[in-house]
């Protein structure tokens, strides 16, 4: 079977053929032993309700145990614990200078790293709505992920991790595999939890309680339990801890290759001394001495600083020239962490959750699932700065400018204006390149999100046949709101020509109602609901094969699908600016460009039949083929904005001699491009590129050796949209394993080992070439003595053509925008292993001893480049660009940046009587941060790391204090620090946390 588009008969085609797939089993780590058929639970990976286990798909399993182990109260924590799942690009770690991205309480999910969206998210076994709010992946394309944060880990029974792809049962997005959260049902009686723990060092404080209550009513035909969390932090500030403390990071790397490197001085070259450009260019002299340079750049600075010109007042005055990236210049960057920063947001966090049932026949039950996640985060980031893509203009009114008129229109003389210039006596309007509005304060971010669920259902049985429905409301919003400056207010008060004018010239001190009247909020919703219906019939036993009944399952789903991003109406086009001087129409913000709106719905509809079927049993006494079970599915969608999607599954479970069981699968799956992909129509995007034509003149000219030492970073707009020609991207997936259970003497114990292989090939991902790619591109095609057209350049000023003199090169204006759109790019590939080791003893007099070993291993992470990609590639290779250029998009990605080799997990549990022990630890391999690149292109180490957590708990179980439980523990007990790397950590693999000490305090009622 293959992938189909606009070929609705395939449905009925696939369902004949009985493509379809059992039940898969879940081991402890791929470990803790499934429940008996009679149990009635379906593991994830098959909708068999009551199916024989077989173990046929590879499924970890965490415990409730395990979780304590792990010490995980969020979900963002119990996720990082689990080998298989990769970095985590939506964590509250991440903080960028706009709201273009997902802040707050949010945590992601990227099984093998595969990519977020590639996982889908289920609890208690249905779809879950996704986190309203996108945010670039890899390939730079928006993407949404399921907010791991609003999972209740507390009120967790186990975790289910499917580690293969399963479209062909659960549809869109299984492609890495199916991640099933299954909640506290059926409890009786009352739990209450208490936890507070800090990190050694710092001022962080974490609160936690939980409680759980349930009872049975109706003369047990019923049961209702409730479960409620509240989390409290105090956050987490960048001045708390060495490798966070300051932008400037060379300090951390003294003694190595790079000591020294320029790329590692973080420190922003947007400061409070503001870069200026008479507006025309025109250069100014001051008593026959140059004021600017020939572009009429000039830029403020202490007058402690060498090279001043002019003095201004206030121990400021003017240097001609652009701020320089080297020498004295370069000690008046801006360091943002040093200010104090939040690393961690201040976070507040509920979750309340309902599960209910009620029998009501012998054959039908009625069940309910209600919850609600809200939570609030408070953050401080760097202050507003500008955008050099749309500039702000000091007119010559203005009271403080320097070139201002020398006489105002109301009749008093500019006591501010320099004398002995060439100014016009009407003054002159000067343009502002870049400039840190520092005396707004820190920039304030206040995240909420908030997401609920309401879900009814019926199920019973009729006629052998177990059959259930149910329908589904699923909302999830944010409202992401953080300090900002209005363009058009700043722009009235740099008008004016009273004290009272806004001064960018450091001259005197803007007074705070000068600064309030300026000062707005900027407001970001966005919005996504899953509104569900499904019906499914399933049978364990549907018709009998010599080796034993065959189990069936089909069922028909159908769900919509909608998200709005509903931007601030200064960003959206409802307020906009007006360039008083050019007409240009843009975002009223200072530091945001316009983002239009953006919102889409789709339905889908879909349909699947599985078939789990028992080709030999042991009864059947055949040598070598104890048993021998096919596991078959398949699926078919329609979707009402891109056509029919059909995809097939395989799986098999051959059990040589008992304890020896060989397994594999084959299937295809897909994975819908997400809302915003589809209808975005300008999504504006602000990234720090490096402009490389200018790195090759600075080369060429002399001002430095190499590459490596190339300063010409800079703050670079793209203007991307949306494309609803996007086709799903596709996988194929692969995979073959051994699982060893020896049957062991009596009183040994349980001993279980698997190991699995798997390859996982995706097609049509979505992407863009990027537009670091495209400033690459246009350096290669300059050198040839072209342009990429895509890359929007200012007209070359007198001081670009000075740089370029001499080198050979056409010179080259700064970087307005690049141009770019979604598409679907090349294939990559993906292999890997995974071994996991458990073993469990009986009850003995020293004691219960529970051991498990999870590990993931890369074999191959592999992107095909694209055809510009490859192009570049290839001039690469040729020497035509530079060794330390550094191009994304194709190429081995394995160990690059967030992907290491090796990731594994192990952890140890004694119980004796009424004291438990439990020992956890984590090993992440090293990964080379090509963020940090020497001339000779090679990269950073970011050394692997082991880190463990352990923990001590003792249950009273007579007097007063019966049914409490007392539990002391330590996460990162021998207080590692995260390795370095050139942004300090890496917070998508590590946390920022030393040690942290915790007590947890419990009781049942």
């Amino acid at each position: 079977m293959g992938v189909y588009r606009n070929k609705g008969a395939c449905a009925a085609s696939l369902i004949a053929m009985g493509w379809a797939m059992a039940a898969g089993s879940a081991l402890a780590q791929d470990a803790a032993p499934a429940a008996d058929a009679a149990d009635g639970i379906v593991v994830v990976g098959s909708q068999i309700k009551g199916a024989k286990i077989n173990e046929a798909l590879p499924v970890t399993v965490v415990s409730t145990d395990e979780i304590k182990s792990a010490a995980a109260v969020s979900g963002d924590e119990l996720f990082r614990s689990i080998p298989q799942f990769g970095d985590v690009q939506f964590n509250s770690q991440y903080l960028p200078g706009s709201s273009n991205g997902a802040r707050g309480d949010v945590g992601s999910l990227d099984l093998r790293s595969l990519g977020i969206g590639n996982t889908l998210v289920l609890l208690n076994g249905r779809r879950v709505v996704a986190h309203p709010t996108s945010q670039a992946n890899d390939q730079l394309v928006p993407v949404l992920s399921y907010n791991t944060n609003a999972i209740p880990v507390n009120g967790l029974e186990r975790l289910e991790v499917l580690r293969d792809g399963a479209a062909a049962i659960y549809g869109a997005d299984a492609v890495a595999g199916v991640v099933n959260t299954v909640l506290k049902t059926d409890y009786q009686g009352a739990e209450l939890s208490l936890q507070y723990g800090g990190a050694e060092g710092t001022g962080l404080r974490e609160f936690n309680a939980n409680g759980v209550i349930g009872t049975n009513f109706a003369e047990n035909r019923g049961n209702i339990t409730l479960f409620g969390s509240y989390d409290h932090g105090t956050g987490l500030d960048s001045t708390e801890q060495y490798y966070t403390e300051s932008s400037d990071r060379r300090g951390l790397f003294e003694g190595t290759a790079f000591e020294g490197s320029t790329s590692l001085d973080g420190r922003s070259t947007t400061t409070p001394f503001a870069n200026l450009r008479t507006y025309g260019n025109r250069a100014v002299t001051i008593n026959g001495t140059s004021l600017t340079n020939a572009s009429g750049q000039f830029h403020v600075q202490p007058t402690s600083s060498a090279g001043c010109v002019a003095a201004i007042g206030n121990d400021r005055c003017i240097q001609n020239g652009t701020m320089a990236t080297t020498g004295a210049d370069r000690d008046l960057r801006y360091d943002s962490l040093a200010q104090g920063t939040s690393i961690m947001p201040r976070l507040n966090r509920l979750n309340l959750f309902m599960t209910g049932h009620y029998d009501i026949s012998d054959d039908v039950t009625f069940f309910a699932e209600a919850g609600f996640y809200r939570s609030k985060t408070k953050a401080q980031q760097s202050p507003v700065a500008t955008l050099s893509s749309i500039p702000i203009y000091v007119p010559a009114s203005n009271y403080w400018n320097p070139l201002g008129q020398a006489v105002f229109a109301n009749g008093t003389v500019n006591p501010n204006r320099l004398a002995g210039t060439n100014a016009p006596t009407e003054g002159l309007p000067l343009t502002i390149n870049n400039y840190l509005f520092d005396d707004f304060g820190p920039m304030n971010v206040t995240v909420t999100n908030q997401q609920y669920r309401l879900l009814a259902g019926l199920r019973g049985e009729f006629n052998g046949f177990n059959w259930e429905s149910a329908v589904s409301y699923s909302e999830a919003w944010a409202r992401d709101v953080s300090d900002n400056i209005s363009r058009t207010k700043l722009q009235e008060y740099l008008s004016l020509s009273t004290p009272d004018a806004y001064n960018i010239f450091g001259t005197s001190v803007n007074s705070q109602s000068t600064i309030d009247a300026m000062r707005e909020e900027l407001v970001r919703y966005t919005k996504s609901t899953l509104a569900t219906y499904d019906f499914r019939i399933s049978k364990s036993d549907l018709f009998t094969l010599p080796g034993g009944n065959v189990g069936f399952a089909a069922g028909i789903e159908a769900r919509r699908e909608t998200q709005l991003d509903d931007r601030d109406p200064r960003i959206d086009g409802t307020i906009t600016y007006t360039d008083p001087l050019t007409g240009a129409v843009s975002g009223d913000f200072v530091n945001s460009a316009l983002n239009n709106d953006t919102s889409g719905h789709r339905e889908v509809f879909g349909a699947y039949a599985e078939f789990a079927v028992p080709l030999v049993s042991p009864e059947m006494d055949i040598p070598l083929v104890r048993s021998l079970d096919l596991q078959l599915a398949g699926r078919y969608e329609h979707y009402s904005d891109f056509g029919d999607v059909a995809v097939p599954k395989i799986a098999g479970a051959w059990e040589v001699v008992r304890g020896i069981r060989f397994r594999g699968s084959w299937a295809k799956s897909f994975r819908a491009p997400n809302l915003e992909q589809t209808n975005a129509t300008v999504v504006t995007r602000a990234n720090s590129r490096t402009d490389y034509i200018m790195c090759e003149a600075d080369v060429r000219a002399g001002r430095i050796t190499d590459f490596s030492q190339c300063s010409r970073a800079q703050t670079t707009s793209a203007r991307r949209s949306g494309n609803p020609d996007l086709d799903p991207e596709r996988a194929k997936t692969l995979s073959f394993g051994v699982v060893l259970e020896p049957p062991l003497p009596d009183g040994m114990g349980h001993l279980t080992f698997t190991t699995d292989w798997w390859r996982v090939r995706q097609t049509g991902l979505v992407g863009i070439f990027g537009e670091g790619n495209a400033l690459i591109l246009d350096y290669l095609l300059r050198k040839q003595g072209s342009s990429n057209p895509n890359v929007i350049r200012a007209a070359a000023t007198a001081s670009d053509v000075e740089a370029f003199a001499g080198t050979g090169l056409t010179p080259a204006g700064e970087v307005l925008y690049v141009l770019d759109q979604y598409t679907n790019l090349q294939p990559q590939t993906v292999k890997g292993l995974d071994f996991n080791l458990t073993y469990r003893t009986p009850e003995t007099s020293v004691g219960s001893f529970n051991f498990a070993v999870n590990a993931s291993h890369f074999l191959k992470y592999y992107q095909e480049p694209s055809p510009g990609i490859a192009e570049l590639l290839a001039a690469q290779d040729a020497g035509d660009i530079d060794a330390a250029v550094n191009i994304s998009g194709g190429r081995s990605l394995l160990q690059l940046d967030r992907k290491p080799k090796w990731r594994g997990s192990a952890s140890l549990t004694w119980s004796l009587n009424n004291v438990t022990v439990g020992a956890f630890a984590q090993y992440t391999g090293k990964v080379y941060d090509t963020g940090l690149i020497d001339a000779d292109g090679d990269y950073w180490t970011v050394k692997a790391t082991t880190t463990a957590n352990l923990y001590g708990q003792y249950r009273f179980t007579e007097g007063s204090l019966s049914g409490t439980s007392m539990r002391i523990g330590v996460r990162n007990l021998f207080d590692k620090a995260p390795p370095l790397s050139s942004s300090g950590y890496q917070g998508q693999l590590y946390s920022p946390l030393r040690r942290y000490w915790y007590l947890n305090v419990s009781h049942k009622f």
